[in-house]
């Protein structure tokens, strides 16, 4: 009976949240110290109320736990409701009051910045408030550390205004952004799924590529491509398609650990894609000050590098298994499906002609959006959405949207504390000083620092942490901004199939029964080309639509020919098992081809060229004289 009653609070308390950020996101614009304070609060009450103080599994559980736990888990909860009225009812006084602050002021500073490491340690694991944790010693103690990493030292009262109550802190930009962006692209992304869109998009994989070599695998990279570019979450998009298209690999033939890898990689890639990109499009549009259309548009060509280099390794691989490749699943009617089934679509095209064509504020886009999925879906009899799959939707998308709150309020402590001492720009000195200033080295090391950095993260709060970090050192020798967030970005996310902290990895071997680690090994195997295309666009910044259109035509057209190259090399295969030396020439062809410039792109495409070539036809010629000769004695 407790339970239920818990249930129900939770229910109202999402109904709650989600109404105030559609009225916020579509009618009427907050003050964001008001619009952060309630987003923060009552997210926590959720994350406070579903979570456990110890997981007992991956599953929320109500019932596992005791009456004194239900206790200190609701008293957690109104306190966090009770923080967030306080700050919606005093923004005010708390922006003008940081010189001496009250000290309700200074409790509901410390309250905040408690409650959020605790409640991103019960949903996001310990790796992110560790670190959090680490930075506020710092904040502290820094004073007392060697020149290199010491700063001026600070007062308990300016370091809990600072971090706790100031839009620089646990209310800051990432906070913001949760906020104002990320909790309305998740409701749509839920309305979307409980729509049938989803299904949708999983369906017109396999009608578009499920009949070809290697289909299971190939329905695997599209799904989680087209799911995933409206997702905001590695393991959701994981969890969303892999659940269909790892079993359906492992029955065509593929091991456990190959299919779960191939699901990994493929959903980690759609936090690269347009048009929401795990939000952080949104977010890097406001951390560089310009329109979202060309964050956008700078991320289109790489993504879709991205997932042609996959696409080439997978068909790549089936070639090599040959036969042993089937499925025995059937291949649903491209055109009865559209008939059926294709104005779920709808919604999405106008989401994005919203963001792209009267360039509407994305909150305002995604309003719309969301308001215009279940009105789509009276167009037929068996798509309608009952007010109960409404209302599902909504709780559903608000449960969603609370890791990402969690750990913008947890990374909004860490960038108080950068903000505050100035270690961002002593980070990107360090990085700068041990590479001696070359841009190849800088871009290992943050490549290095990005990967270690955002594993076990969200892409959002990866992202936050690495643009304040890592991101000035790539500027300061002069690549431009777009490419070094963009550079950032990229591994940020790509540790999501990295080791150890392979988040997405782990949580696809889970459903193909793999070895966990067997399975991450495989992803960046897989990935391994993906890995070189953020270094392709930093010394190439065609590929992110800076130049001319004819710069952008042959910079793309190269970076094609050379991830074709490497995957070539990767896999070892071309119609047949190539030589050692084959493999090392198109890798190192394709090396040539990263960095922009008429000498080194010849070189690379007269090597690529001639290796494949000579496997396509110099090869088969010396078999066939080899054989003829033999025939003769």
């Amino acid at each position: 009976m407790f339970q239920k009653g818990i249930t129900r609070v939770v229910v109202i308390l999402a109904l709650f949240l989600a109404f105030f950020h559609l009225y916020a996101g579509g009618i009427q614009i907050f003050p964001s110290m008001q619009q952060r304070g309630v987003h923060l609060g009552f997210a926590l009450a959720l994350i406070f109320l579903l979570f456990p103080f110890i997981k007992k599994s991956n599953e929320e559980d109500l019932a596992s736990r005791g009456k004194l736990a239900w206790i200190t888990d609701t008293l957690l909860a109104g306190t966090t409701i009770f923080v967030s009225v306080y700050i919606y009812l005093n923004f005010i006084e708390l922006s003008m009051a940081f010189s001496s602050p009250t000290t309700t002021m200074l409790v509901v500073g410390i309250l905040s910045i408690v409650l959020t490491l605790e409640a991103a340690r019960r949903i996001i694991g310990w790796a992110l408030p560790i670190l959090a944790a680490l930075f506020l010693v710092y904040a502290f103690l820094g004073d007392k550390l060697p020149l290199l990493f010491a700063h001026s030292g600070y007062s308990t009262q300016r370091i809990i205004t600072q971090v706790g109550l100031s839009n620089e802190g646990v209310y800051g930009i990432p906070l913001g952004v949760s906020a104002t962006y990320v909790v309305l692209f998740v409701l749509f992304g839920s309305f979307l799924e409980k729509s049938g869109a989803g299904k949708f998009f999983i369906d017109m994989a396999f009608s578009l590529v499920g009949r070809f070599r290697g289909g299971a695998a190939k329905v695997s990279i599209v799904a989680s491509a087209l799911f995933g570019s409206i997702s905001g979450s590695q393991v959701g998009n994981v969890a969303t398609t892999g659940i269909l298209t790892i079993p359906l690999m492992k029955r065509g033939g593929y091991k456990a650990q190959y299919a779960g890898a191939v699901e990994s990689v493929a959903s980690t890639g759609g936090m690269l894609l347009p048009p929401v990109m795990g939000a952080v499009a949104f977010l890097m549009a406001d951390f560089l000050q310009v329109e979202y259309i060309k964050v956008a548009l700078a991320a289109l060509i790489p993504a879709l590098l991205y997932f042609i280099a996959i696409f080439i390794m997978v068909d790549l691989r089936a070639a090599r298994m040959g036969e042993q490749v089937q499925s025995d699943y059937q291949v649903p009617n491209l055109k009865e499906m559209i008939i059926t089934k294709g104005h779920l679509i709808i919604p999405l095209l106008i989401l994005v002609y919203l963001l792209v064509v009267p360039q509407l504020a994305p909150p305002e886009a995604a309003f719309w959006g969301i308001v215009a999925v279940p009105l789509v879906c009276l167009l037929r009899k068996e798509t309608r959405m009952s007010l109960h799959d409404i209302k599902e939707a909504i709780v559903q998308g608000v449960k969603l949207s609370l890791v990402v709150a969690a750990a913008c309020a947890c990374a909004g402590v860490v960038i108080g504390v950068i903000n505050m001492t100035g270690m961002g720009l002593r980070f990107s000195g360090i990085l700068i000083e041990l590479s001696g200033g070359h841009l190849f080295l800088l871009l290992l090391l943050t490549m290095i620092a990005s990967v270690i950095m955002g594993m076990g993260l969200p892409p959002v709060a990866s992202y936050i942490i690495l643009a304040v970090l890592a991101a000035p050192a790539i500027t300061q020798l002069g690549v431009p901004s777009m490419a070094a967030h963009m550079f950032i970005f990229y591994y940020g996310v790509l540790s999501g199939i990295t080791p150890p902290v392979a988040i997405a990895a782990y949580a696809a071997s889970g459903i193909a029964k793999s070895n966990p680690m067997a399975t991450s090994v495989t992803a960046v195997r897989l990935a391994l080309v993906a890995f070189i295309v953020p270094f392709m666009f930093v010394y190439g910044p065609a590929l992110i639509f800076q130049g001319s259109v004819v710069t952008i035509v042959l910079a793309s057209v190269t970076a094609l020919i050379g991830i074709y190259a490497l995957a070539v090399s990767l896999e070892g295969y071309l119609k047949q098992p190539i030589l050692i030396i084959s493999r090392c020439m198109l890798f190192l062809g394709a090396v040539f081809l990263i960095n922009v410039g008429i000498i080194l792109d010849f070189i690379g495409l007269l090597m690529i060229v001639l290796t494949l070539l000579y496997e396509l036809k110099g090869r088969k010629l010396i078999v066939e004289s080899d054989y003829s000769a033999k025939e003769i004695v």
